[in-house]
């Protein structure tokens, strides 16, 4: 083999190197995606629009109604919970959304009971629906960055869940 046959050699497998690398980081990316739209599969939820409107979630790879939304004006992610009371909300969380704690409170849930304190939400939104003057709880021991979306809030709205879909809409009068 030539010094010319080498080269080309080495231009080819150079390549081909590139193309493998370039497949497998497309590969990756492509699945990440993929992965993230199971776990939140209404992170593009609009969060302006008619309040009148529907609206319609899918469940995430867990089973659970997550979406995003915002108390106060701060954006936050939601975790809908027709068996949660009040829109309850991580004590870390609390603290940068910058929500007052009122009376301390005994609160039961699936966990067991829990101590902490009732708070009133200015303003909670979801889907470009907003509801004012929302009854809600600081929860010191809950972890992470989700909050509870509960009936203080959902209350609003004719819930209805088939298959992998929830349906949120205006309640109707009585």
């Amino acid at each position: 083999m030539n010094a010319e046959d080498k080269a080309l050699r080495r231009i080819g497998l150079g390549m081909m190197l590139v193309f493998w690398l370039l497949l497998m980081a497309l590969g990756v990316w492509w699945f990440e995606h993929l992965i993230e739209a199971r776990q939140h599969p209404n992170a593009n939820l609009a969060t302006t629009g008619e309040a009148n409107l529907p609206i319609t979630l899918q469940r995430n790879a867990a089973g659970h109604f997550v979406a995003p939304g915002h108390i106060n004006g701060k954006p936050v992610r939601f975790l809908l919970d027709t068996g949660a009371s009040l829109v309850a909300v991580p004590g870390e969380l609390a603290e940068r959304l910058e929500l007052e704690p009122g009376a301390s409170a005994d609160f039961f849930t699936a966990n067991g009971r829990a101590r902490g304190y009732l708070t009133r939400l200015d303003r909670v939104g979801l889907g470009g629906v907003n509801a004012h003057d929302v009854p809600g709880s600081i929860n010191p021991g809950m972890q992470g960055d989700t909050v509870l979306l509960g009936m203080s809030f959902l209350h609003r709205f004719d819930i209805q869940i088939r298959g992998a879909e929830m349906t949120l809409s205006p309640a109707q009068p009585l």
